[in-house]
């Protein structure tokens, strides 16, 4: 499930989306990245199972949010780098791994 995830991550962070529903808001972008990193990081997190593994985690979801980024700048034509997705990618990260480590503390 993880792998599968990060993957479609990967995949639908270099393709051309059209048609993604608007939830009426003017930060409709960065609420999909806050949720997209967050569901990485939770996803990941529940799988290993490990609080020494959670900083690793997040760490590892932010940066692969940095070279998504970076990738849509060098190699795609219609997607562009932005700062503030960056920004929301690394908050939904945190707060998943926040979750996960609240999940993990309890089983």
């Amino acid at each position: 499930m993880s792998i599968v995830y990060t993957l479609a991550l990967v995949v639908a962070s270099l393709i051309t989306l059209n048609g993604v529903p608007s939830i009426g808001s003017s930060f409709d972008d960065k609420i999909y990245h806050i949720v997209a990193y967050l569901c990485l990081t939770l996803v990941w997190g529940l799988y290993f199972k490990s609080k020494h593994l959670f900083l690793k985690l997040c760490f590892a979801a932010i940066f692969l949010g940095f070279i998504l980024e970076l990738l849509q700048y060098l190699i795609t034509e219609n997607r562009t780098y932005d700062t503030y997705d960056l920004i929301a990618n690394s908050i939904g990260a945190v707060f998943g791994t926040l979750i996960a480590s609240q999940i993990n503390i309890y089983k």
